[in-house]
């Protein structure tokens, strides 16, 4: 067992199939498959369910994966520390995210690179998905953490995880857990441009629309008029998951795949410095514990 099998075998869980995995660290999908039957071997385990629709993790997949992010992470900080040579010679990071991760997301990464990291200098950027792909093409941004990127031949992009969109209002309108598009296209929404985007893809094989109410691009101030209670949204379940308990609902949109899905993003060019890995693992590991915690789902 060597680290790069190991970071092998992180993608494929974190993908979710072999073929989305090969992509994304550019493997050939029969190597990847032939590491992980030897990995597999060498371990005397099963770590992987396969089927038609791809793969999960075992119980003993899921003991490793936890393990496999630690020695990631450390290796890639001893790597790091070695390249800088010491503390004064930190590297920076310049890493962009998006305003609905920047609450739940960025705490536990800030906190993990300032504390562990000394080779690390964290410069956080805010926007939304295309002023970051914009950024990281000119430079400007080392890394983001965005949503739905399209395809862009300068850029590495790696899954990081799938999370579903909700109809969130306050509990005092006594909505239902489960509404469907035809409900949905009834109530007036505050809505930011990227959101309404990636929601009327969904619901337009269904036939179904949106009634927006505003458009309004800022994540916050959405948020906190529908936690006065007058309005509702439609956005990511994490950004609410923080509210006071019993004062929102969160409804699910049933028969439509409303979700968005995050993805590292890193120049090509820079895929193997070790600042970048190092945040790279960090990001990861960050969002796995916050998925585990139920802060990306219902």
């Amino acid at each position: 067992m060597n680290l790069r099998t190991l970071r092998y075998f992180v993608a494929i869980a974190d993908a979710g199939s072999f073929t989305a995995a090969a992509v994304a660290v550019s493997v050939a999908q029969p190597a990847l498959t032939r590491q992980m039957r030897d990995l597999e071997a060498d371990l005397g385990v099963q770590l992987f369910q396969r089927s038609a629709r791809g793969v999960r993790l075992t119980q003993d997949g899921a003991t490793l994966y936890e393990s496999a992010g630690r020695m990631l992470a450390e290796a890639t900080r001893v790597r790091l520390a070695l390249d800088a040579g010491s503390a004064d010679q930190a590297a920076t990071v310049v890493l962009g995210v998006t305003p609905t991760l920047t609450r739940v997301l960025l705490p536990g990464v800030f906190e993990r690179v300032h504390c562990d990291l000394a080779g690390v200098r964290l410069v956080v950027r805010e926007a939304f998905t295309p002023q970051l792909m914009e950024g990281l093409e000119r430079g400007l941004v080392d890394m983001a953490v965005v949503t739905n990127p399209a395809a862009h031949r300068a850029l590495a992009q790696q899954p990081l995880l799938v999370e579903p969109f909700a109809l969130v209002a306050s509990a005092a309108r006594g909505l239902p857990e489960l509404v469907s598009p035809t409900e949905l296209g009834k109530l007036p929404v505050l809505m930011t441009g990227l959101h309404r985007g990636i929601v009327e893809r969904a619901l337009a094989p269904l036939g179904a629309q949106l009634q927006v109410e505003a458009e309004i691009d800022s994540v916050d101030a959405i948020r906190e008029l529908v936690l006065q209670g007058s309005w509702a949204t439609v956005m990511p379940v994490s950004v609410f998951k923080d509210a006071p308990p019993g004062r929102l609902t969160l409804s699910q949109i049933s028969g439509a795949q409303v979700n968005r899905l995050l993805v590292v993003a890193t120049r090509i060019e820079r895929a193997s410095n070790s600042a970048l890995a190092v945040v790279n693992d960090v990001v990861r590991a960050e969002a796995e514990k916050l998925r585990a915690a139920g802060v990306f789902g219902f």
